[in-house]
């Protein structure tokens, strides 16, 4: 193990080193030479560790990690050094990668460690079945990681928890829809909420995919971050007989949004021709029990203080309708200025309105008002 020389340097994250490539901190862009490491990403390494934490608690059978796609296997250095796992298997198709990730093993003295040098779907083929399975298994891959989620699935075992990152936010967000559509299977709307009808649409994309295999996904735990979005599926060995999957409509005209089954045209509050998002994920997104055990787990662990705020945002928000309204797209609704999030919080409340902030946006929050009621309710307290 003789990797270390000027080109690498050791790091600390959470309580694990890592051997990483220097460049990976002076560079703008992380290379992907010798291997590629992206410091910027600690917090959604922290937010896996929180998130695997509060399910391996609680889960009875082998606690097996596999990470497809490990880079210098950051991840899965930290699962296997900072959580409670019998095994956990990392696989790159980068030689150059596994070796730096060994060598980190060997420097926290870690043996329930294994390396796959493989191509991500063989490797998660290779595990899919019965005996092999992961407990977690996880993808971050660059791009989309629609193209993982058949084998992603295949490779978890019965009330195990799949996970992985989108990183192709353009498409997503509405800027190539036909792109979304052959992706996805669905197309989105250009809102001010996009980034949750995105998640909704990957949600939805697990979905179908898990409905022809004969599973049931159950959405434990998103996030939406500035350069990604990532989803936290359990996954159970039973068909879904919930109506899960349908539709946002959205009204550019006043507004006006809801979740359906099946799709309308019109808006029912100002009978404009209304833009449809989907199909997508309708359900819940975040498990409110789940989302109680990761903040139960935050004082074992060492993260980024930034991961508990959010995930105290998405307690208050696990039970609240779909979609978000925020401050700035009522202002313009109203051509005023609108109130401070809290007091917006507060008119809300006083006028018997269910509302809570949302983890989505700094300025946003979600209620069961709609936008008409939430306008009347802002000009008649200013």
């Amino acid at each position: 193990m003789e990797i270390p020389n000027e080109t690498f340097q050791e790091i600390i994250e959470g309580n694990t080193k890592l051997l990483i490539p220097k460049k990976s901190l002076t560079d703008k862009v992380p290379p992907k030479e010798p291997a590629f490491f992206n410091p910027k990403a600690k917090v959604n390494r922290d937010f896996s560790i929180i998130a695997y934490a509060a399910f391996l608690k609680n889960f009875q059978g082998p606690k097996i990690f596999l990470e497809g796609m490990a880079g210098i296997g950051a991840r899965g250095l930290r699962v296997s050094n900072e959580l409670k796992v019998e095994n956990t298997i990392i696989n790159d198709l980068n030689p150059t990668a596994l070796k730096i990730a060994e060598y980190s093993a060997n420097q926290n003295n870690l043996k329930n460690i294994e390396f796959s040098e493989n191509d991500v779907c063989r490797f998660l083929s290779n595990h899919s079945k019965k005996g092999k399975r992961g407990s977690i298994v996880d993808i971050d891959p660059f791009g989309s990681p629609a193209a993982f989620f058949d084998c992603g699935i295949r490779a978890t075992m019965h009330g195990g928890i799949f996970s992985s990152a989108a990183t192709d936010l353009q498409v997503l967000n509405g800027l190539f829809q036909e792109a979304c559509k052959r992706k996805y299977g669905g197309v989105p709307v250009r809102v001010e909420y996009g980034n949750e009808i995105a998640i909704r649409l990957v949600l939805g994309c697990l979905r179908m995919v898990a409905a022809r295999l004969g599973v049931k996904i159950i959405p434990m735990f998103v996030e939406s971050e500035m350069h990604y979005y990532r989803t936290y599926v359990k996954v159970l060995n039973r068909p879904d007989q919930k109506e899960n999957l349908g539709y946002i409509l959205h009204c550019k005209n006043c507004g006006h949004r809801k979740t359906v089954t099946e799709q309308e045209k019109e808006c029912e509050l100002c009978k404009s021709r209304v833009s449809i998002a989907g199909p997508l994920w309708i359900g819940s997104i975040f498990d409110k029990k789940f989302i109680q055990s990761m903040l139960i787990e935050i004082p074992n662990l060492k993260i980024d203080k930034v991961c508990e705020k959010t995930i105290q945002k998405c307690l208050v928000e696990s039970e609240m309708p779909a979609t978000y309204f925020t401050l700035d797209e009522i202002a313009s609704k109203m051509k005023a200025s609108p109130p401070k999030l809290g007091k917006a919080i507060q008119r809300l409340e006083q006028n018997n309105f269910t509302v809570s902030v949302t983890a989505f946006n700094p300025t946003g929050f979600r209620t069961n008002a709609n936008i008409n009621e939430i306008i009347k309710i802002f000009q008649t307290s200013q």
